[in-house]
């Protein structure tokens, strides 16, 4: 969407972000542990980083949030080990600044970042995400050690329940623009994925919010990052 159109609807923007604010219920993150070890086999540690949804904002456990999930998956057919950090409104730079000063991180194989929503909303500049996730991804690889970075795509905002238009169209042309320097930074990078659940997003997938994910998006969000995954040798 050009800019000045974007100018033009500001006022209705700023309205309908008040509105959806007011009228969208907060949900809590997903109770559960956030660390465990799991299966048998070649063992393999899993990090994960990220907001509201890598915490499991939308269900009630973590066991149908990614994190166990892809735990799941993951310990199938091999001994995991993983470790989730996340919670609600991280942006890029809360996070990076997280994984600088902490003194807890071990080693992992596999970093799964679920970040770009909180940037693309709170209006933070394209240029300052991308030099953020590529320092994150840098440190990520340099601090922990980590082989495979499974970066999530950019929802399809424009198909969020929760959002009306023309906010809702405003948000997809932003978000669809941060995916595609994701994409551009995944072509630059060897061991960057960017991962993309296999399904369409509609209000019967959606947590009760129509914001965040439900079971079957996180499943399908899990699946996805265990295909990456297995790529792994």
């Amino acid at each position: 969407m050009k800019r000045a159109a974007v100018l033009a609807l500001l006022p209705v923007l700023a309205a309908q972000g008040l509105w959806v604010r007011a009228r969208v219920p907060r949900l809590p993150e997903a109770d559960g542990p956030r660390r465990g070890r799991l299966g048998s086999g070649a063992p393999l540690r899993v990090l994960i980083l990220g907001d509201s949804s890598a915490a499991g904002v939308g269900v009630a456990m973590q066991d149908d949030a990614l994190s166990g999930q892809l735990a799941a998956r993951l310990g199938s057919t091999r001994e995991v080990t993983w470790d989730l950090r996340a919670r609600s409104g991280a942006t890029t730079a809360q996070v990076l600044a997280e994984v600088q000063s902490a003194a807890d991180l071990g080693r992992f194989d596999v970093a799964v970042v679920g970040l770009g929503v909180n940037d693309c909303k709170n209006g933070v500049p394209l240029a300052r995400w991308v030099a953020q996730s590529c320092t994150l991804y840098d440190l990520l690889r340099t601090k922990c050690g980590v082989r495979l970075i499974c970066a999530s795509a950019l929802p399809p905002m424009g198909d969020l329940p929760a959002l009306p238009r023309p906010l809702s169209t405003v948000m997809a042309a932003r978000a669809a623009v941060f995916d595609a320097a994701l994409i551009g930074m995944v072509e630059q990078m060897p061991d960057l994925r960017r991962v993309r659940p296999d399904i369409a997003i509609t209000a019967q997938v959606m947590a009760a919010d129509g914001f965040h994910p439900g079971p079957l998006v996180y499943a399908a969000w899990a699946e996805a990052v265990a295909a990456e995954v297995g790529t792994l040798v």
